[in-house]
């Protein structure tokens, strides 16, 4: 008899772990599954969760994103990636989906069974991210379309719903820049030094080829140019004529110098190659209009602090909520949320009738006169009596249009929150939300933490590099979309009980999560946008503090709100959880304690969206009060 508390999925995700390892050729690989994100490192492959139910959607998705990885892991060379991977972002984006492509169609062809299981995948993802409702280019990324395009013209498969929607919007400009390179596609497949090199003339011919950088192959044929130069020197005779026998000698008796060696030395060239010219480089004359062949500057990390310094970005993550947690899961724990709103549902109420009263206040109405037809304008009456041929006179009510509005919601979902402030932040989110929306204002609701406990990757790979000094910020960042803006609120409803699953709260950046809102929001076309955070006080990361000055990560979060304040493109709004805040936001108010949502809230959305000079004097109050 089995055991009850046997997982039914289990003989499942054993057997994909085996087929995986032995796709990728690699008995060693080792196999999880677990609910972060999917992903792999050079031995390690981790796959989604598949639950109890093991629903058709989780055994198809394991069963793509398992195959994807071991195609990666068998036909994929980090090293030659690395050689030719360009240095903008664009065009590094557009080379990774390439590649990607690449693998997966030199695997269709080793495997076919793969293809069908990478197109169930590639479907998931492309339906959760909406590629099947985009209608204009501009809405679709260039660099996934690429990928999706050289997919299909290599294994001639159709693209699953979603992806090929993409993929048609971009591949009319894609073929008329590039055409002509991508008839060498079908000999580049299995060679993937070859491919690299199709794929940046690719990304130039699309108009990226500023974002090259330098050609990889060009720097080592100066290097074998280099080291010939070498050799030839060291076979000429000596000043009489004669070899030097002696050194010949040693050169035949010592062992051959290993590549590293080699490559060692040719670096070393050069590097004093390129010293001896950064000094003749006041006397050099350059043509007019040009400049000498430097690779571009890094942007920097942070646009109100350019000297902002982030060790490492790679590992950083921007995440939908639905995707840390099974549908399961998410429903239990928005169950628990619901138990806690129970004493709150008239304040939902409340607050929408009175937003809805001030956004109505600000459509200014104006009326027409004169008119043939409409409402009878009874103040010109009278002169119908005194003069019965005077014809009856007719008035319109007219709207001025409206300012459309967007709002998001920042939440700090950091480790100090945990408990009734996370509860409070939640709740905040429900109802300013379903509220929002019954008086048509889009709202956005996003979270931020770190994806690991004081450090992650990112502290791991500055420890291996020998702790240089001053790194910057070290934790990697999990930034949650809970609800984008154009999602109903039905469809996103589940998401917020998410904040009540254990192990998800960490720690917190406060000023690269407000600077992310804050471009998410400058991108939207309402003509007016708000952003509202809500958290506990100043931002905490124990791995950074302890190796930056202890102010690093509070003066970043001054910059932000200063530059957002400065640029005024949005109102931003703070809300504290049990702590003040007023020190870092201009306008700031602080909640200790769910009953105060019915009176301080209404108050604070009612001032917001008022026009009355008077009613934000009184929000103003209310934040010194605070």
């Amino acid at each position: 008899m089995s055991n009850p508390n046997d997982n039914p999925a289990d003989p499942f995700k054993k057997a994909l772990a085996e087929a995986t390892k032995v796709m990728a050729d690699d008995p060693d690989l080792a196999v999880s599954y677990s609910v972060d994100p999917a992903g792999q490192t050079s031995d390690s492959i981790r796959l989604p969760q598949v639950s109890r139910r093991m629903t058709r959607r989780e055994v198809l998705l394991a069963r793509g994103t398992a195959d994807a990885f071991a195609l990666r892991h068998k036909f994929h060379d980090a090293a030659t990636n690395n050689k030719y991977l360009p240095q903008g972002q664009m065009a590094r984006d557009i080379y990774e989906a390439m590649e990607t492509a690449r693998i997966e169609a030199v695997g269709a062809e080793f495997m076919p069974g793969t293809a069908g299981n990478i197109d169930a995948k590639i479907e998931t993802e492309a339906l959760r991210k909406g590629y099947d409702q985009i209608k204009e280019p501009s809405e679709a990324p260039l660099a996934i379309a690429a990928g999706y395009l050289i997919r299909h013209l290599a294994t001639g498969r159709p693209l699953p719903k979603g992806a090929d929607n993409v993929m048609e919007l971009w591949r009319g400009f894609i073929e008329n820049q590039a055409g002509n390179t991508l008839d060498e596609l079908g000999d580049m497949l299995n060679d993937q030094q070859s491919f690299a090199k199709f794929a940046r003339q690719v990304i130039d011919d699309l108009g990226y080829g500023d974002q090259l950088g330098d050609d990889p192959d060009g720097i080592d044929d100066e290097m074998e140019d280099d080291a010939q130069t070498d050799d030839d020197a060291q076979d000429e005779p000596d000043s009489t004529g004669q070899d030097d026998g002696d050194d010949q000698d040693d050169m035949e008796g010592a062992p051959e110098q290993s590549q590293e060696e080699q490559q060692d030395q040719q670096q070393a060239q050069v590097s004093m190659d390129d010293a001896a010219d950064a000094e003749m480089g006041e006397e050099a004359e350059m043509p007019e209009g040009e400049s000498p062949l430097e690779p571009p500057a890094p942007q920097p990390i942070s646009d109100a602090d350019p000297n902002y310094q982030v060790y490492q970005t790679e590992h950083d993550e921007e995440i939908m909520a639905e995707d840390l947690a099974e549908p399961a899961e998410l429903e239990r724990l928005r169950a628990y949320l619901d138990q806690q709103l129970e004493p709150l549902k008239g304040a939902v109420s409340r607050l929408a009738n009175k937003l809805q009263r001030r956004l109505q206040a600000q459509q200014n109405r104006s009326w027409e006169f004169d008119l043939e037809e409409g409402m009878l304008d009874a103040g010109r009456l009278a002169r119908v009596v005194a003069n019965p041929t005077t014809p009856l006179s007719f008035k319109v009510e007219k709207d001025t249009e409206f300012r459309d509005t967007c709002v998001t919601l920042l939440l700090d979902n950091s480790g100090s929150m945990r408990g009734r402030p996370i509860s409070i932040a939640a709740i905040c989110a429900d109802v300013l939300a379903r509220t929002l929306e019954r008086c048509q204002v889009k709202v956005e609701i996003l979270g931020f933490t770190t994806r690991a406990w004081k450090g992650g990757t990112g502290r791991e790979n500055w420890l291996a590099d020998g702790r240089p000094q001053q790194p910057g910020r070290l934790n990697d960042l999990r930034h949650i979309i809970y609800k984008s803006a154009d999602a109903p609120w039905r469809r996103a409803r589940p998401n917020l009980g998410l904040m009540m699953k254990e192990g998800l709260l960490k720690e917190n950046i406060d000023g690269e999560a407000l600077e992310w809102a804050h471009r998410r929001l400058v991108g939207r076309h309402e003509a007016r946008k708000v952003l509202m955070v809500i958290s506990d006080g100043a931002p905490v990361d124990d791995s950074t503090l302890s190796v930056n000055p202890a102010n690093y990560l509070e003066k970043h979060l001054r910059d932000v709100i200063s530059m957002v304040e400065k640029r005024k493109a949005v109102e931003l709004l703070a809300i504290g959880i049990g702590h003040d805040v007023t020190r870092y936001y201009d306008r700031a108010v602080t909640i200790t304690d769910v009953e105060q949502l019915a009176g301080a809230m209404t108050e604070q959305l009612a001032a917001l969206f008022d026009n009355d000079p008077r009613a934000r004097a009184r929000f103003l109050g209310m934040k010194k009060a605070g």
